[in-house]
């Protein structure tokens, strides 16, 4: 048989086998191995492009355009504002002044509050964390049983001249005794037009794949507002990115990917509503002896004081405020 015979023998023998039986051998240059990327920080529930997931594990947030509707900012917008008039009264609600205007706005309207926290006791506005179109997103970084843990509206004042409206490069986990961090998401949605006029979130890109950091009030000229706790070292030259939003953007970012705001250079205020969500499947940790031990201490000490107790745990104060907006309530 001459060698051409042979050849193409060997060819019809080789397609003639069931695909089972053909196994590839490589070679140095001309293939290789290729394994799917595991992502971390994201489940695959159909509704984040694979760009999406890219962006946000390298990243550690995801801006999502007109994601609220007008008509529902204005209704949070008018609930606020009753809250400001004193016309309500909300169980549990934290009710903050910046520190350089407290003394010199003694008028129940906005100009007097720059935050409202724990606001999960008004229908109105917790109705914001039970958004269809706000979880749907949610379920993406938690997993489907889903707590709502922390919620404020900030009301960013007009800077008084002290650089008091900033806040402090920070990372949310600072405030958070529960873990683990890859199954908690802030959702941020901007109420009005957002800008670095006045003061857009500031965030660093990738923060979130590090560890948590030191944390405590910077020393400012002009004072810090209470709680205002901020990173005690991070590198000022790390690439940042200012998050200029529309009324009704909505971005979501990693508990440790550190962030902040510049000062409101501007006339008006500047409103957000915002909640802090975790996987029900979340477990509380003692952070007694860690870099956390003083967010617990001045925690517990305005609680004891608003509720009059004689002693309360820092878990306890998170306990009061989660409210299970999906799914089952399992640990949290």
């Amino acid at each position: 048989m001459s060698r051409a015979a042979e050849r193409l023998r060997l060819m019809i023998n080789h397609l003639d086998r069931s695909s089972a039986t053909i196994s590839a051998v490589p070679t140095y240059a001309q293939t290789f191995t290729s394994r799917p990327q595991t992502l971390r920080f994201t489940h695959d529930t159909d509704l984040l492009t694979p760009e999406q997931r890219l962006f946000y594990e390298e990243n550690g947030f995801l801006l999502i355009k007109n994601l609220v509707s007008e008509e529902d900012i204005d209704k949070f917008r008018m609930a606020f504002e009753r809250i400001c008039r004193q016309e309500v009264k909300v169980p549990g609600l934290v009710v903050m002044r910046d520190v350089a205007i407290v003394k010199s706005e003694f008028v129940a309207d906005e100009k007097a509050v720059s935050k409202l926290q724990d606001f999960q006791e008004d229908p109105e506005l917790f109705r914001y964390c039970n958004l269809p179109q706000i979880l749907n997103y949610v379920e993406c970084f938690t997993g489907p049983n889903i707590m709502a843990m922390h919620t404020m509206l900030i009301n960013k004042p007009p800077d008084a001249g002290k650089k008091t409206s900033r806040h402090p490069m920070h990372q949310d986990l600072h405030y958070f005794p529960f873990r683990p961090a890859d199954s908690i998401v802030c959702a941020w949605t901007a109420m009005e037009k957002v800008d670095r006029q006045n003061g857009c979130l500031v965030v660093l890109p990738g923060t979130h794949t590090g560890t948590l950091q030191e944390h405590d009030y910077p020393e400012w000229e002009g004072g810090v507002n209470k709680m205002y706790h901020g990173v005690r070292d991070y590198d000022p030259k790390h690439p940042r990115v200012h998050l200029e939003m529309e009324k009704g953007d909505t971005v979501f970012f990693h508990p440790l990917l550190i962030h902040g705001s510049g000062m409101n250079k501007t006339q008006g205020f500047r409103k957000a509503i915002s909640c802090h969500y975790a996987s029900a499947e979340c477990y509380y940790i003692d952070v007694k002896g860690t870099l956390q031990e003083n967010i617990e201490n001045e925690v517990k000490d305005i609680a004891i004081r608003k509720y009059g107790l004689g002693e309360i745990t820092f878990k306890d104060t998170w306990a009061l405020r989660g409210r299970l907006v999906q799914g089952e309530r399992t640990s949290l």
